[in-house]
């Protein structure tokens, strides 16, 4: 168990990361690999007792990618993004459909967060983590 309590659970992460939805696929193919605005992603990461769809260590910032269900499940999802947020993270929600119809639209938005948040400190920085902000706005 972590210090916080919980268990880091990564066999449900592999889980997750071996059988991921289609909105999933489709923004893990612009994410990983430091794709955008040089920052690494990493798929179904574990805070606290949540698996995030994606996170970026570096820059605190957590991407869900949401289907029909999390509609009827919002109170659920709030405390989920309050506990995230109460980590350090800023938290992006997209629906599926957002990132099937519009993932130029998605990637846009993801940039323009990522160059909103702040740098990481010079001593944790390695090289191309956080050059979203050295770039400026898209």
């Amino acid at each position: 168990m972590s210090d916080k309590g919980y268990a880091r659970p990564t066999v449900r992460s592999r889980e997750l990361r071996a059988n991921p939805t289609e909105a999933e696929r489709r923004l893990w193919a612009q994410l990983r690999a430091r794709k955008v605005a040089g920052v690494r992603f990493n798929s179904q990461f574990p805070i606290g007792p949540y698996i995030c769809d994606f996170v970026s260590r570096t820059a605190r910032l957590v991407i869900e990618v949401d289907g029909g269900q999390h509609d009827w499940n919002a109170a659920a999802d709030l405390a989920r993004t309050r506990f995230i947020e109460a980590q350090g993270f800023f938290v992006l929600r997209f629906w599926n459909n957002d990132v099937l119809e519009n993932i130029e639209g998605v990637v846009a938005i993801i940039e323009r967060a990522l160059a909103d948040r702040p740098s990481p400190s010079p001593s944790r920085k390695r090289e191309g983590d956080g050059s979203a902000r050295s770039q400026g706005r898209p």
